[in-house]
């Protein structure tokens, strides 16, 4: 599967929530520097949300290394797995149910570290003052003005055009440069997509507000910290699995669409280019098997 430069080189960490993080790890040049530094840089995220107290950063701080030495541990190998997998597929054709099977076991890894950062994030989640839910509403507010800045204000050619290099920047990372007629099946492909970014704007301001509505309701009621992770659990999920409703739909229909696009394309490639990807996948096994010595 191909995995973006930015992803695989700024977005190792991925915080579900704002609570909660999950170590997501791709590979690239600077991966074990990077991933090293994870807990740092976890750290500096999460502060620009909630702008930690001096009683706090030492629990955060601490928190985040035991999640890198978990993940490093237990989750490192798991992930070695799914890139041995899509290394045995990548020389052949594949089909969209297989490339689903792909995205729905890196998922599973991603909720796999959310669940075990759950104690640490409720913890956290009881701790948080008026003060920083204030910020974190600012926070929320500052995103949702940039996202409007980049995808509801853009005309739709703008938009899709934008989608498209986004989407040729992640190919040709993977497989080497597109030949033209590869080009013109990502653009059918982005011009005939269902993603909808009003949609995806208004359902994450829905979450943001749960979770505002959820932390300040701990504030005041202090629940038990069992009480407090089952609630967490449940926001999470509901992230992760929406209720059946239009955004579930609309999810699911871009699940199919990423799917079959990817078999698509990886179909149209030639025999050069999936060398270039099998190449890119023993790279990245390689990256994570030094990781995974590391103690």
């Amino acid at each position: 599967m191909p995995l973006s430069t930015r992803m695989r080189c700024a977005k190792l960490a991925r915080i579900i929530g704002v609570l909660l993080v999950a170590a997501a790890l791709a590979a690239c040049s600077t991966v074990k520097l990077a991933y090293n530094n994870l807990p740092e840089l976890s750290y500096w995220w999460l502060d620009a949300y909630l702008d930690f107290d001096d009683s706090q950063t030492p629990k955060v701080r601490d928190e985040l290394a035991h999640l890198l030495s978990w993940h490093r541990q237990n989750e490192l190998p798991r992930v070695l797995g799914v890139l041995q997998e899509a290394q045995a597929l990548a020389p052949s054709d594949v089909t969209a149910a297989e490339a689903c099977r792909m995205a729905d076991q890196i998922r599973e890894r991603l909720l796999a570290a959310v669940e075990h950062a759950e104690p640490a994030g409720t913890e956290l989640a009881l701790s948080l003052t008026d003060a920083q839910l204030q910020q974190l509403e600012r926070k929320y507010a500052k995103n949702n003005a940039e996202y409007r800045k980049e995808w509801l204000d853009r005309s739709a050619t703008h938009v899709q055009e934008k989608r498209y290099e986004k989407f040729l920047d992640r190919l040709e990372d993977f497989y080497g440069r597109l030949a033209p007629q590869q080009r013109d099946l990502v653009r059918r492909q982005v011009a005939q997509s269902v993603f909808d970014p009003r949609m995806a704007d208004a359902e994450r301001r829905q979450r943001q507000q749960e979770a505002l509505a959820l932390l300040r309701g701990f504030n005041v009621a202090k629940p038990p910290a069992e009480e407090a992770r089952a609630a967490i659990h449940a926001y999470v999920m509901r992230v992760a699995e929406p209720p059946p409703g239009l955004w579930r739909e609309h999810q699911q229909a871009l699940l199919r669409e990423g799917c079959s696009n990817l078999a698509a394309l990886h179909n149209s490639t030639s025999t050069s280019q999936r060398e270039q990807a099998v190449r890119r996948l023993q790279a990245y096994q390689d990256d994570l098997r030094q990781l995974v010595a590391v103690r």
